[in-house]
């Protein structure tokens, strides 16, 4: 298990995933971060702010108060359909969207297509809207790694859900933000159950 220091980025701090790591720093100038084997190491590398390091830290609530987007997806084994939940909060206000996928190229992906689909409905639509960037949160890793190609798109599905991403990634800034499935996190389970609804399963 690695620990990673987030000295200089969006909120600094000590995080377990890579994932989360990540959306802290990057596109932040001049972040400073690193992995550490122990807890300790890592708190060590916070407490340490000499040198080029020295700098002020932001704060979370200097962040960008950009729209959260939660997606997940669903699959209908007996039809092979597939689908998205999607729950937008901005301004105090929550949105509900759902719907089925039909590119064959995703089909074989099961559940997986459901998630690629929601994430490109979400940065559609944060593209209609106009807005600068979201915080995009999923549950499958995928969701983030294809984009920021930490993994390699290898299917059909996921080189175009990757080659959409290069596409608009100047017109619109995506932090992904990484959550446990089925961990009772409102929006999330509100995200699968829209999902489900799309299906008609209950």
């Amino acid at each position: 298990m690695k620990f990673y220091a987030v000295k200089i980025g969006k909120c600094p701090g000590i995080y377990e995933r890579w994932e989360e790591c990540e959306a802290q720093v990057k596109g932040f100038p001049n972040a400073s971060y690193k992995s550490f084997r122990t807890r300790q190491e890592a708190e060590g590398f916070l407490a340490d702010l000499s040198g080029d390091d020295n700098k002020p830290e932001p704060s979370c609530a200097d962040d960008p108060a950009w729209p959260e987007i939660y997606v997940d997806g669903s699959y209908l084994v007996s039809t092979g359909e597939y689908s998205y939940g999607m729950v937008i909060l901005f301004e105090g206000e929550e949105l509900t969207f759902c719907g089925k996928g039909d590119d064959p190229d995703l089909a074989g992906m099961r559940n997986v297509a459901g998630e690629i689909l929601g994430a490109r409905k979400a940065m559609e639509y944060a593209l209609k809207e106009g807005w600068e960037g979201i915080y995009l949160y999923h549950d499958y890793a995928g969701i983030a790694c294809w984009c920021t190609e930490e993994w390699k798109a290898g299917k059909p599905g996921t080189v175009a859900y990757r080659d959409f991403y290069r596409g608009i990634r100047d017109r619109l800034k995506v932090v992904f933000k990484k959550v446990k499935g089925h961990s009772h996190n409102r929006c999330n389970d509100l995200a699968d159950a829209l999902a489900k609804k799309a299906l008609g399963i209950e």
